[in-house]
C-alpha cells in the first residue's frame, strides 16, 4: 500500500473558495486501489508553508507527494514540470497572510536554481485525458506561493535523498469564484465536472486509450533512470462522502 501525501491551499491571495484545500480535504484519508491518502493544508505565510509539509514527509515518509494550488484563469488542471528557486510575490499584487511580499529573492539560499518534478507527468495526463478531464503539462508554477512550496519540498527530498516522488498539480478556479461579477469569462471547472465528462463515451475513450497504449507504450522519461517503469497510467475510481471520483493511479 503506497502513502500519498496531498496538499492543498486555504483561501488566500484574492480566492475565496481554493479548489486546492477543497480537494485535499475531501481525499484525507481516503483508500484508494493501492494507496491510501493524507492531507495537509499548510498556513498561507511563506515562510511557514515549507516547514509544515517537510514535517509532514517526516511524520507520514509518504511515497509520493503531491502538491496543489489554485492558477486563477487556466481552462484545464496542469501538471506541473519544473519548480524555480525565484519568488517574487508583487508581481500577482498578493503577500501571503503575514504581510510579508518578497520581491526577486531565493526560496533557498545557496539551492539549485531549479528542481524538475519526480511524478510521471506524461502519463498523469494522459489518464485524465482518458477519463475526459482536460489536462496538459505546464512548464511555469509561477514565482508565488506554489512555486514557492513546489521548489521547497523537492529542495527537501534531494537534500535527504528521499526514495519519494513529488510533483505539482494546478487546478482552475471553481464555478463559484468564476460566479463572481469580478471574474466575468473566468474558465473555471467544478467537482462534478469529472463525473460527467467520465459517463460519457468512457467505453470508447478505453479502447482509443488502449490502442494508443500499444502503439505508444509511455515511458516515464521524465523520472530519474531507476525510476523508469515503463508502465501505462491507469484510471482509478473511488468513493468520498458518496460521490465516485476518478483519479490517475500510478500507485501500483
Amino acid at each position: 500500500m503506497k502513502k500519498v501525501l496531498l496538499t492543498g491551499f486555504g483561501d488566500w491571495a484574492g480566492s475565496t473558495a481554493n479548489p486546492s484545500g477543497e480537494v485535499a480535504k475531501a481525499l484525507d484519508g481516503a483508500e484508494l486501489p493501492g494507496a491510501v491518502v493524507k492531507s495537509v493544508i499548510p498556513p498561507s505565510v511563506f515562510k511557514e508553508m515549507i516547514p509544515c509539509v517537510t514535517a509532514a514527509i517526516d511524520d507520514f515518509q509518504p511515497d509520493i507527494v503531491l502538491m496543489m494550488g489554485e492558477y486563477n484563469g487556466r481552462t484545464m488542471i496542469t501538471v506541473e514540470r519544473v519548480a524555480q528557486n525565484t519568488i517574487d510575490a508583487p508581481r500577482y499584487g498578493f503577500g501571503d497572510e503575514a504581510g510579508d511580499m518578497p520581491q526577486d529573492e531565493a526560496i533557498v539560499d545557496g539551492a539549485p536554481y531549479a528542481y524538475r518534478a519526480t511524478i510521471p507527468m506524461r502519463a498523469m495526463v494522459r489518464a485524465m485525458r482518458d477519463t475526459g478531464v482536460p489536462a496538459d503539462i505546464s512548464d511555469t508554477a509561477a514565482t508565488f506561493g506554489c512555486n514557492l512550496l513546489m521548489f521547497g519540498a523537492l529542495h527537501y527530498i534531494a537534500e535527504k535523498g528521499l526514495p519519494i516522488r513529488a510533483g505539482w498539480i494546478h487546478l482552475p478556479s471553481l464555478p463559484e469564484t468564476a460566479a463572481l461579477d469580478k471574474n466575468v469569462g473566468l474558465p473555471s471547472m467544478g467537482f462534478g465536472d469529472t463525473d460527467q465528462r467520465r459517463l460519457r463515451g468512457n467505453r470508447s475513450r478505453r479502447r482509443t486509450r488502449n490502442r494508443h497504449q500499444r502503439r505508444h507504450p509511455i515511458a516515464f522519461t521524465d523520472l530519474a533512470p531507476s525510476q523508469n517503469l515503463n508502465q501505462p497510467a491507469v484510471s482509478r475510481t473511488f468513493t468520498v462522502n458518496g460521490m465516485k471520483r476518478s483519479m490517475p493511479s500510478t500507485f501500483t
